[in-house]
């Protein structure tokens, strides 16, 4: 901290106080989290003196002693090591005084773990492997132990060979030997501990553990339920840690952050997790710009150096922007093919496929271009895009065909004159042998379904060799405006929360949360990576009264459900807002991996189970008893439905 000062009080002399303060105070946090610490001393209080990844030519001659797991043997005459850090080939004598210890390694099954301890010496000329960071060294082993020999396993430990997901997850405890999962898991620890450092040590957070046994309240996911001992009542596993936080912020904590977990009972949906992590944060006295720099500070600092630098601040578009351009309110921005509003094109034109749409409200035409796909994609992939737009969209969707020669082929083209094909051409920014999709119908579910359709489109381009996104590549963006309120798919007279109940409306729509809710937009912000969700947020309201009044006349909530927090929040509230960062998401997408499970240590089945241990499992009906809960059996016919 003495370090922070005397470089600010520096900085401070090169330029205006008012412009330097922010500025010198980011530059010395940035310095003084940066100084370099003592690399880990990971042989200490253990039994080895090195790990099977740190040996290099200069300890060459060192007596040394390696704990691990027997990764590869051949021949009798050596077999290679392996624990976290990486691998070590060790070399078997032959020579008959050493036959006890060849029996000893030669015997032991792979995966067995050894203790083994011997002399660094270097590897013969010709023999040096160049693919291992220890491929200039060897140990020839003086001492052996076998400390715990291995059965046959259900799959060999090595990364080439393929094995299912469910396999992996019921011996999870084999799979987490992998060099992948090692590595995402060590990177996801250090990323968290650079964000601590960051929260707590830059900026005065204060990290406060919420309960995890909770009450049902409105609003949001499903949550969990739990038996407590009193007959008839229940605790709620938190789907987030929501009211908590808004608590401590009436508590005058100021600054709080989490490491979360938080439960959602969402069912069976794809890489969904019902226990999941966040990075919960909650701040007094913060508008929604504070939120966001914070946020980017925070991802810059805990950013992983072999990824590359964060470019800050992180661009930004409202929710009515990225669905008019996107057809998604979460848009992946690293390739093109946006949607194009067209209507100008086909105003005066008459098809049976645009007249139908054309008495649906706020009807529009729109189209997208994907560049080659004439090339690329062949007949039954247009119908396939069709078919999914009509399947989850009741959307039909055109398409035409710029071929090579300059002509537009499509049902729709004899409709239009050689004016209207140029005039689409132009618009869509169509080259030779692109493919242009046109909807028409309601704004947003056209929108929705090109939005849907530019993905796809993406995939079958990426599938035949057109690369459009760059793997490598981060592209964050904020969305921010969105509406506070949405219509209940199941009752469109009646309104639900776009974000959460809790969500302050914006300033300048607050006059009409009276009078048109529906038409109000939320000081709700979310951060979206490439295409993906990662974090969502808000500023929260602070007014009792208002609060009130959205639970009960709004969204026709029972507001007693929630007598805590009305309570709270008429005792002196300070305005306040913050974010959640979805943890396992952000980390996925960071590593590359397929899945957010490949990034949680223990995680459960597409179905929400643990098959390594099978749980959920039967508790006994006197385990129950206690807990005043009977389980009624689902009758034979109510079972073969179900099936």
């Amino acid at each position: 901290m003495h370090k922070m000062r005397l470089l600010y009080s520096s900085l401070s002399l090169l330029f205006p106080r008012r412009a330097a303060e922010p500025w010198c105070k980011r530059i010395a946090r940035t310095w003084a989290f940066n100084t370099t610490a003592a690399p880990a001393d990971l042989n200490r209080f253990v039994a080895r003196t090195k790990t099977c990844g740190e040996l290099r030519s200069a300890d060459v001659g060192q007596e040394v002693t390696l704990c691990g797991w027997i990764q590869y043997q051949r021949r009798g005459q050596f077999l290679v090591l392996r624990d976290f850090q990486g691998l070590t080939q060790i070399i078997i004598p032959q020579d008959e005084s050493a036959s006890h210890l060849k029996k000893v390694l030669c015997d032991a099954p792979v995966e067995s773990v050894v203790m083994v301890t011997g002399t660094v010496v270097s590897r013969p000329p010709g023999q040096t492997n160049p693919r291992m960071p220890t491929g200039e060294i060897e140990v020839k082993v003086k001492t052996a132990e076998v400390l715990n020999s291995c059965k046959k396993l259900p799959f060999e430990m090595k990364d080439f060979v393929k094995k299912n997901e469910a396999l992996r997850m019921q011996y999870r405890y084999l799979d987490l030997r992998s060099v992948q999962l090692q590595q995402n898991l060590r990177l996801r620890s250090q990323m968290v501990m650079r964000m601590r450092e960051y929260l707590c040590n830059g900026y005065g957070f204060v990290d406060v553990e919420t309960p995890t046994l909770f009450k049902k309240t409105p609003g949001g996911a499903k949550e969990f339920v739990v038996p407590s001992r009193e007959p008839g009542k229940f605790y709620s596993l938190p789907q987030s840690p929501q009211q908590f936080k808004q608590l401590l912020m009436i508590g005058g904590l100021d600054r709080y952050f989490q490491v979360a977990r938080c439960y959602r009972d969402e069912g069976s949906k794809p890489d969904r997790q019902p226990e999941f992590t966040q990075i919960d944060i909650e701040m007094s006295f913060v508008d929604q710009a504070g939120i966001q720099a914070l946020i980017e500070g925070l991802l810059q600092y805990s950013w992983p150096e072999e990824k590359g630098a964060l470019e800050a601040p992180f661009p930004s578009i409202s929710y009515n922007e990225a669905l008019a351009v996107y057809g998604t309110d979460k848009p992946d921005t690293r390739f093109g093919m946006k949607i194009v509003d067209v209507s100008d094109v086909f105003r005066n034109v008459e098809t049976e496929f645009l007249q139908k749409f054309r008495n649906e409200p706020h009807s529009t035409v729109k189209a997208i271009c994907i560049p080659q796909g004439a090339r690329h994609l062949q007949k039954k992939d247009l119908e396939s895009l069709n078919e999914l737009s009509k399947s989850q969209f009741n959307q039909e969707i055109s398409h035409c065909i710029l071929s090579s020669d300059g002509s537009l082929n499509s049902r729709l083209s004899r409709y239009l004159n050689e004016e209207q094909k140029l005039e689409l051409i132009r618009t869509v920014l169509a080259n030779k042998d692109d493919v242009v999709l046109v909807a028409a119908g309601g704004h947003k579910k056209v929108c929705s379904a090109l939005g849907k359709l530019r993905l796809e489109s993406a995939d079958l381009l990426e599938e035949r060799g057109l690369p459009l996104r760059d793997s490598s590549a981060f592209h964050f963006l904020w969305v921010v405006d969105f509406p506070l309120f949405l219509l209940k798919e199941e009752n469109p007279n009646e309104l639900e929360s776009a974000h959460h109940p809790f969500t302050a409306p914006l300033p300048s729509d607050e006059h009409l949360l009276y009078t048109e809710p529906a038409k109000v937009r939320g000081q709700h912000y979310d951060l979206v990576l490439n295409g993906n969700e990662i974090g969502g947020g808000s500023i929260r309201i602070h007014n009792a009264k208002q609060q009130r009044f959205i639970l009960e006349t709004v969204l026709k909530e029972d507001s007693e459900l929630l007598f805590h927090l009305l309570e709270a929040l008429d005792s002196g509230a300070p305005p306040h807002g913050g974010i959640a960062l979805g943890l396992d998401r952000l980390i996925c997408l960071i590593v590359g991996a397929p899945s957010i499970r490949d990034v949680i240590a223990f995680p459960k089945s597409f179905k929400g189970r643990d098959l390594m241990s099978n749980a959920p499992d039967y508790v006994a009906p006197e385990e129950l008893e206690p807990y005043h809960v009977q389980v009624t059996w689902p009758s034979a016919e109510a079972k073969a439905s179900a099936n």
